[in-house]
């Protein structure tokens, strides 16, 4: 979702209502950084309210269909935007994420892709065990000389999912 954009729009309203919903989400962010050093129970209380304040400024979001639009994703997803309040461990961004597939994107931008199933399943696969590798600090180089090597012998490939030895 991408709120910064509404803040770019020549429309006054949407403009505000995009300054004003980022604004929220930004207090939340700031609140979550202080969830440790927060006792637990104000914890709660700030992150329910910060939580209510952004959708109660979603629900007064101007007719305007980019604005519109992020209201009903809210309206859609709204439950999933906040799970990191809820679940210790998560991630209120999806960076980590996006920083892992970064390397994906820059290859397909580079190489343009693929044009058949084929060549699509063959990226699936071998994106899939290139970044499988790097999670579990596993030289990919030494993993892909294995699997390859079982193959010519008619043996199975060593499995991603245990760790190495």
């Amino acid at each position: 979702m991408n709120l910064k954009y509404l803040t770019t729009l020549p429309d006054a309203v949407t403009c505000r209502f995009g300054e004003k919903l980022l604004e929220k989400i930004k207090v939340l962010f700031r609140l979550w950084h202080r969830r440790e050093t927060t006792p637990p129970e104000r914890w709660q209380r700030e992150a329910a309210s910060a939580r209510q304040e952004i959708l109660h400024t979603v629900r007064r979001a101007p007719r305007r269909s980019e604005a519109q639009n992020i209201a009903q994703r809210f309206r859609d997803h709204g439950p999933y935007y906040f799970t990191f309040l809820e679940r210790p461990g998560v991630e209120p961004t999806n960076n980590a994420i996006e920083r892992q597939f970064r390397f994906l994107i820059i290859d397909r931008k580079v190489t343009q892709g693929t044009r058949g199933e084929a060549g699509r399943r063959w990226c699936e696969r071998i994106w899939t065990a290139l970044a499988t590798c790097a999670q579990r600090g596993r030289s990919a180089f030494v993993y892909l000389s294995e699997a390859i090597a079982a193959s010519f012998r008619g043996q199975a490939g060593p499995s991603l999912l245990a760790l190495p030895p």
